[in-house]
This record gives C-alpha cells, sequence and structure tokens, in this order.
C-alpha cells in the first residue's frame, strides 16, 4: 500500500506521464509484491528553475526524484528489486540510471489511516509485507 510521489523537472505529454506512472507502479508491484489493483502514485512536473539538480548530470532535465512512502518491514531483498525496476523501467523512458533518486521512508502500520481512519495495523490489508 505504498503511497509514491514521482518529481520530474521538464515536460511531458499526458501519455509520456501516464508511462512514467505505469513504470512505477509495475516496479512496486515487482519489488514490493503489492496487489497490481493496489495504486496511488502521482506526478508532479516542475518548471527546471524550481527544482535544481545536481550539477553532474549530463541531461539535469530527465532528473527524477521518486519518493515512497511504505510500511515498514519489507526486506533489503524487496529495496532492492525496487530501486533496479525503477531504475530499469525509467531507463526504458530514457531517464539515465544515475538521474534517478529514489528516497524509501518506511511508516509504521499504526501511522497510517486507512479505510475511514482505521490503524493499518488492525487491517487484514490481504497481502504480505514483509517479502
Amino acid at each position: 500500500m505504498p503511497s509514491t510521489l514521482i518529481e520530474v523537472r521538464r515536460a511531458y505529454s499526458q501519455e509520456q506521464e501516464v508511462q512514467l506512472i505505469e513504470a512505477v507502479q509495475a516496479a512496486l508491484v515487482e519489488g514490493f509484491k503489492i496487489p497490481a489493483e493496489d495504486r496511488c502514485v502521482r506526478l508532479i512536473a516542475y518548471e527546471p528553475h524550481r527544482f535544481i539538480a545536481p550539477t553532474r548530470l549530463t541531461e539535469p532535465d530527465r532528473y527524477t526524484v521518486v519518493t515512497v512512502s511504505a510500511f515498514a518491514g519489507r526486506t533489503l531483498e524487496a529495496k532492492r528489486r525496487l530501486y533496479q525496476g525503477l531504475v530499469q523501467r525509467l531507463g526504458e523512458m530514457a531517464i539515465p540510471a544515475d538521474h534517478v533518486k529514489i528516497i524509501l521512508n518506511e511508516v509504521a502500520r499504526e501511522n497510517w489511516g486507512l479505510r475511514g481512519g482505521v490503524p493499518a495495523s488492525e487491517i487484514d490489508l490481504g497481502f504480505k509485507v514483509d517479502v
């Protein structure tokens, strides 16, 4: 049940935006083994002057930050799968691997309110977190 934000510093077409979102969603499903229908991925496109990028980048307009907030408990291997899946799928969209920054925020289940304000720790999520 991750909540994910993609931040970019260039304009993409609507079709490309959908591709970015779907690429990140696919990496989440593969890496964290979440149900495919568990979807919460957002995209913000900034004007370049509002989002500085590292000066070492060869194509700073392709700098992409993916922030994933997820329940704590995934294994290091699951995190590796997620990171590699994100880089691979974004690479298919011409975003160089070294232009992708991934931030994973792990949140205790009791700190996440779902389904009418119920702590996630009290809900059967229908999937395993400790993958």
